[in-house]
């Protein structure tokens, strides 16, 4: 039975320019751009991965830090990343590297593209807007190209714009509204909160259970699901008051709260997230078990549909697929004390690092990419739809003193 939580509102040296080198964004449409252009950043990665083959050999790559990173794909799945029309961005908190997912210009090989940001987690997008939380704040991107017009083989480039300085609040899952505002988990604090012009942020709600504003992690709040454009519901690892209490509670402790009707509708989960409001059910990540599910309203029960191999959290949904992000365990413990250690051992599977993409008719798997090498976990992950090869901006290159964007001139 779903049980109250009256849900609460918290009361609430300047560089010269080589202009020689300039690529500019005229607010004409006209993108002028070298006839060769270099790739000036250190901390960029691009390669083509051919997808072919039944099943693709990890081809690897080389970083700026001499490691390496290895990406294989199932046969068909850039062939149905196009299909739906959409790209990939996706960060990971561990190798500190927002990565781009698309398709090489007119090949059907695999598009890379990666930028350094410190310790990034939750990730959200609008048409034209990426932003990506990091250890300490909360980065802005804008697309600077004109509706239509690609530069080079990119159809999007994501130039840093504004950060909001959050401090270190371990903000976990983002999400736009119907005002145009940016919510966010901010779990050190146990709340939902805006950005805030004046302050760290501004709190607009906590569990009830929850009985002060203090950077105690109590609930471990996590996951966001937006409904009609409003925040709708919440996962969190525990329902507890004090400070860490919820590690206590990762095998079974795991709670979602209906925010509108301030109830929590589903207990006794294992450290679920990424909740996901999608074609009039609440699908969500019970991670602690591996399983893509849904919550069943009249028994408030989690209903699992399909097990996914791996640590998985950060979900989207798109049509009938759920594109879910997987990760193997996290030194020294990995999944000790969780289910996932002993559903892993019964089927004889290790846990790998990846994107997955599950049918959810069937629960079948049918698709995958699979990421091996220095990268050894996915935070979240965000579809950039109508685009096909995306990249953003560095911010310790010279390429950033030289992107201009303007706006449209008022006789256009």
């Amino acid at each position: 039975m779903a049980r109250k939580s009256k849900s609460k509102g918290v009361k609430k040296n300047q560089s010269k320019v080589d202009t020689n080198k300039v690529s500019s964004l005229k607010s004409d449409g006209h993108v002028d751009t070298p006839k060769k252009e270099e790739n000036t950043g250190a901390d960029q990665l691009s390669s083509g991965l051919p997808i072919n083959k039944e099943i693709n050999k990890p081809e690897k790559i080389k970083s700026d830090k001499n490691t390496t990173l290895s990406i294989s794909t199932s046969r068909h799945f850039l062939s149905w990343l196009l299909g739906q029309g959409m790209s990939l961005a996706f960060t990971t908190h561990q190798a500190s590297k927002l990565f781009f997912i698309g398709r090489m210009d007119e090949e059907e090989k695999l598009a890379v593209e990666e930028r350094t940001i410190e310790e990034c987690t939750g990730i959200a997008a609008t048409e034209n807007s990426l932003y990506v939380a990091s250890s300490y704040q909360i980065w802005r991107f804008e697309n600077a190209l004109p509706p239509g017009v690609a530069h080079g083989e990119y159809d999007r480039v994501y130039v840093p714009k504004s950060s909001h300085v959050t401090g270190d609040v371990n903000t976990h899952e983002m999400a736009i509204d119907n005002d145009g505002r940016l919510v966010f988990v901010n779990t050190l604090f146990s709340c939902l909160a805006y950005l805030s012009r004046d302050y760290s942020f501004f709190p607009i709600w906590q569990p009830d259970f929850i009985t002060d504003l203090v950077a105690e992690d109590r609930c471990h709040l996590n996951g966001l699901a937006m409904v009609d454009g409003q925040p709708g519901y919440v996962t969190a690892c525990g329902e507890s008051d004090t400070q860490n209490g919820w590690q206590d509670m990762r095998a079974n402790g795991g709670i979602v709260i209906d925010i509108g009707k301030n109830e929590i509708i589903c207990s006794g989960l294992s450290m679920p997230h990424s909740p996901r409001w999608h074609n009039d059910k609440l699908w969500l990540l019970n991670s602690g078990t591996g399983y893509l599910g849904y919550i069943n309203f009249e028994t408030s029960e989690f209903v699992p549909i399909s097990f996914c191999p791996g640590y998985a959290r950060g979900m989207a949904m798109i049509n009938n697929f759920a594109i879910i992000s997987v990760s193997k365990g996290r030194e020294p413990d990995g999944f000790l004390g969780l289910s996932l250690a002993d559903k892993l051992k019964e089927t004889g599977a290790e846990p790998w690092c990846g994107i997955l993409v599950v049918d959810l008719n069937t629960g079948n798997l049918m698709h995958w990419m699979r990421i091996d090498g220095v990268v050894n976990e996915i935070f979240d992950l965000v579809p950039l739809n109508g685009v096909t090869r995306p990249r953003a901006i560095g911010f310790k290159n010279e390429e950033i003193y030289r992107t201009i964007s303007l706006p449209p001139r008022e006789d256009e």
